[in-house]
């Protein structure tokens, strides 16, 4: 039993030993002099925490003496006197801080803390906010300070980080970054975005009030900037979004993001909003930990993140001391040094290496681990190594409807997105929508409902073409008054050049003239268009055509009169021939040897005197001489009409088309018959109104040198020769343009041009060739008079400075070289199916043309027709008339027939009597013919 004793006894030993030890490392006490500010109390609640777990868990072998002070950011040298007080007393009473827990988080209060832990050589563990080289009282520590003065980044200083990974991913090209009070960025400015090419700005909410968000998210979407990052609590995300959907800014053209510490889902009133969310999610070996420390030491705080920083910033701080002085490696001869005895120039000197002892803890983490460097200093490089979930939450009338994953974000300086698939990323990406606006005008911009963007023209598929090269989305809507852009006396501009001006559009797109005005304050593009000047619409001038043409030569009185000439001559001519006793029907034994044996009855005059008209001449004469010499007056008569008829007719059919045009503006300026006027507001307004503006200016100054009293003989007499040295042209054309009034729209000027009762009287309107062009091409009433003048191009305005303009610029060149511009004219101006058919216009050279002269062929045609129908008429006469009665013939008394054979005038006809008795006949040789 000896040896057992004795065994018993060593054993018995080594507990005691063990347990001795395991006090001793219990009874391990460490000052700590915590720093803090006023606004960061959730830190200090983790710090209580923490040295609540130490005493709880003895076999950690700390006891932690603890002295806090807290002080105000701003207010550095009342905040640096605390400090002092308090370090001052921990000396006097021989309670010299291991360490200094700084928990300040920015500013001035944090940076002399930084100086105040630098200056007395003081192991330092801080929570500061700031990258590295952002520490500026810690910017140039010596290899031994940067062992034992050191800084891990918060949370709510790395979070921000993931800005740099989702803009990089998304090829962002600028950025609004909205951030509340938990949250500093006073640091990122210069870093967050360093080297991407993005505009950005950086701000911090205004207030909880809804207004002033507003406001400040309109500021912000003025200056062009189309994707918004929300860096804070949940309460901030919701009052930014809300005021975002006051302001209708959720759509394709833009993209919002929400990073928040807070572990809660988002919830806004949005009516119809998709938000890319970023949170933090605790490690899954850590959460069992969180939630036991939660539950065990009520740590409640939120966001739980923060809490679990500073309470395993706290706890790794006290167990790296620990470890120090466990191991030996703390100074036995450690010098302190008052704020008083402090001169600048006796800063202690240290070899403590607390970050060895820092990084070398196994205290499992709470939430996630630290992340700290190798070899470089810790300062700015390290930070909690947590892990976020990025998802797109949809909310529809102020619910969630869905929550769609996108991948995960893991914490750090340079960390990239993880994707579950970077395609779905793309979709909540801002799209560059672009605001165009422009003016209908045909057929650069022309309404169609039907069209993708409710547009079509020329400028329409200009657009497309471009969007094909720069890549890019555009709405497009026309501009409120209607107006390109003019200046008025005071440099106020209106139209186009003013929705650019006031960064109401980034583009105008139309018929948009170059000028030297709006190049002052508007960027254009390189032309797209040809020169393109002012001309003038007129009415084109018509002669009114007539098939009987002819007919119209003379008035209907005159007609009337020869339709009665000539029915009073024939019947005339047939009184006489039948009265006269020397006519042909009165004397046929007479003329019975004559060749031409004429009986002018009725029917025979009125032939006769309708052809003698005619260059066939109407044939024999009557026989006598009454009946000669009225045949002759008719014939004089007709001579006259004919050669009257004739002349006249081809100076009918000559003239009307002999009408002088209005050729030229000059030829407009020296007339008075037609009003002349450019649309109000237009170019064309402008250029007439300023040229008589320099007329009058130049008149002023050649008559204040000409009644100059001081002037010479000589310089006089110089100036004598000019009566009027400026012409007053412009002067007078433009007070005849606002006596006649300027027409308001394009339709009022073309409707008073049509309005014209002819070309040479009425209303000719003054504007672009291209709209002038476009009205001739698509009627038939219009044509454009005079050569183009004050001519200019067409090009595409952008706001000024606006990187669109060399996008643009190279985009126009290509389709220049690949000469899709002069497609574009084909489509619109050659092929365009507006375009009208219309017949072509009588030339001077021409001869008369086929609607003048057809009545002639109608005149043929009928008479052609009643031959028909007379023959027709003749053929049924002949062979259903009566047969005639033929008898034989016999001889009779002459005695008895003597009274018989009497003449109208007394004389007896001599002859033999016969007498007929009456017999058929059958058909004749003619009737068997048919």
């Amino acid at each position: 039993m000896g040896p057992h004793k004795e065994i018993l006894s060593s054993l018995m030993l080594l507990i005691l030993l063990f347990i001795r030890n395991s006090f001793s490392q219990t009874t391990q006490n460490i000052n700590v002099l915590l720093i803090n500010e006023e606004n960061n109390a959730l830190a200090e609640r983790a710090f209580e925490v923490a040295k609540e777990y130490v005493r709880r868990n003895p076999s950690l072998g700390l006891a932690v003496d603890p002295v806090i002070v807290v002080g105000n950011r701003t207010d550095a040298k009342a905040f640096l006197e605390n400090v002092c007080r308090k370090y001052n007393d921990m000396l006097s009473v021989k309670k010299t801080p291991h360490v200094v827990l700084d928990f300040t988080m920015t500013g001035v209060g944090s940076e002399t803390i930084k100086s105040f832990t630098a200056a007395l050589a003081l192991p330092t563990v801080s929570g500061s906010f700031g990258q590295a080289g952002d520490l500026r009282q810690w910017r140039n520590l010596s290899p031994n300070q940067t062992r034992f003065l050191l800084q891990v980044m918060p949370p709510a200083d790395i979070l921000p980080e993931a800005i740099r990974a989702i803009v990089t991913k998304q090829d962002i090209t600028s950025a609004a970054i909205i951030f509340d009070e938990f949250f500093v960025m006073d640091h990122k400015y210069k870093s967050l975005l360093q080297n991407i090419p993005t505009r950005h700005v950086i701000t911090p909410v205004k207030s909880f009030n809804k207004d002033e968000i507003k406001s400040q998210l309109r500021s912000l979407r003025e200056l062009d900037i189309v994707n918004f990052f929300i860096v804070g609590s949940l309460r901030t995300i919701k009052n930014v979004l809300d005021a975002a959907d006051d302001n209708q800014y959720f759509g394709r053209k833009t993209a919002w993001f929400a990073l928040s510490l807070d572990k809660g889902d988002i919830n806004c009133g949005c009516k119809d909003a998709t938000i890319v969310y970023m949170r933090p999610t605790p490690d899954a070996k850590s959460r069992d930990r969180l939630g036991k420390i939660k539950t065990t030491y009520s740590m409640n705080g939120e966001p739980e993140i923060t809490s679990a920083f500073y309470f395993d910033l706290s706890l790794r701080t006290f167990l790296a001391i620990k470890s120090l002085l466990d191991s030996g490696k703390w100074p036995n001869d450690m010098k302190y040094i008052t704020c008083d005895d402090y001169d600048g120039k006796n800063t202690p000197n240290r070899t403590l290496d607390l970050k060895t002892a820092f990084q070398e803890v196994k205290e499992p983490p709470t939430y996630a681990p630290f992340y700290i460097p190798e070899d470089d200093p810790m300062n700015g490089r390290s930070f909690m190594e947590f892990s976020t979930d990025l998802s797109a939450v949809t909310v529809k009338d102020g619910a969630s409807i869905g929550s769609r994953s996108l991948g995960s974000w893991k914490a750090g300086l340079a960390s990239p997105l993880s994707l579950t698939d970077p395609e779905n990323m793309s979709d909540y990406s801002a799209q560059l929508v672009y605001r165009v606006v422009t003016i209908e005008q045909q057929p650069f911009i022309i309404r169609d409902d039907s069209a993708p963007k409710g547009y079509k023209g020329y400028c329409i598929d200009l657009i497309e073409e471009i969007r094909q090269i720069v890549k890019f989305d555009y709405e497009i809507s026309l501009t409120p008054d209607g107006n390109f852009g003019t200046m008025d006396e005071n440099g106020n501009w209106n139209g186009l050049i003013k929705e650019l001006i006031e960064k109401r559009a980034d583009i105008a797109l139309a018929s948009l003239s170059v000028m030297a005005e709006r190049e002052n304050v508007v960027d254009f593009t390189v032309p797209y268009y040809d020169l393109v000047g002012i001309t003038i619409l007129m009415k084109l001038p018509r002669t009114p055509t007539s098939l009987f043409k002819f007919l119209t030569v003379l008035e209907n009185d005159v007609w009337l009169s020869i339709l009665a000439a000539y029915f009073f001559t024939s019947f005339l001519m047939w009184v006489f021939d039948k009265w006269s006793p020397y006519s042909y029907q009165n004397n046929r034994e007479k003329y019975k040897d004559d060749e031409e044996k004429r009986e002018f009855t009725l029917k025979e005059c009125l032939w006769f005197c309708m052809t003698s008209l005619t260059p066939q001449g109407g044939g024999e004469a009557p026989k006598n001489l009454s009946g000669r010499l009225l045949a002759a007056t008719w014939w004089l008569f007709g001579f006259i009409i004919i050669a009257s008829y004739t002349a006249n007719l081809a100076a009918f059919l000559t003239v009307s088309r002999l009408d002088t045009p209005i050729e030229s503006l000059d030829d407009l300026s020296k007339q008075y018959k037609i009003q002349y006027a450019p649309l109000n507001g237009s170019a064309a307004m402008t250029y007439f109104e300023r040229m008589a503006h320099i007329e009058v200016k130049f008149y002023e100054i050649w008559k204040d040198m000409s009644l100059n009293d001081s002037l010479s003989d000589v310089e006089r007499a110089k100036l004598a020769v000019w009566d009027y040295p400026v012409s007053d042209k412009y002067s007078k054309m433009w007070q005849a343009m606002k006596e006649a009034g300027l027409p308001n729209t394009v339709e009022e000027a073309v409707q008073r041009v049509r309005d014209s009762t002819s070309s040479s009287e009425g209303f000719a309107w003054l504007a672009d060739a291209t709209d002038v062009r476009y009205q001739v091409l698509t009627s038939c009433d219009l044509q454009m008079v005079g050569d183009e003048f004050s001519r200019k191009p067409y090009a595409i305005a952008v706001q000024q400075g606006s990187p669109l303009k060399d996008q643009f610029n190279n985009a126009i060149l290509q389709l220049l070289n690949k000469r899709k511009l002069e497609k574009l004219k084909e489509t619109w101006w050659n092929n365009n199916p507006a375009a009208m058919k219309c017949e072509k216009q009588d030339d001077q050279s021409d001869g008369i043309s086929i609607q003048n002269i057809g009545g002639v062929f109608i005149v043929i045609f009928m008479g052609i027709g009643l031959a028909c129908i007379t023959l027709g008429v003749e053929y049924w006469w002949y062979k259903w008339r009566k047969r005639p009665i033929i008898g034989d013939v016999t001889q009779v008394d002459p005695a008895k027939s003597t009274r018989n054979n009497v003449d109208n005038f007394g004389n007896t006809k001599t002859g033999e009597g016969f007498t007929f008795r009456a017999r058929n006949l059958g058909l004749s040789n003619f009737r068997s013919k048919f």
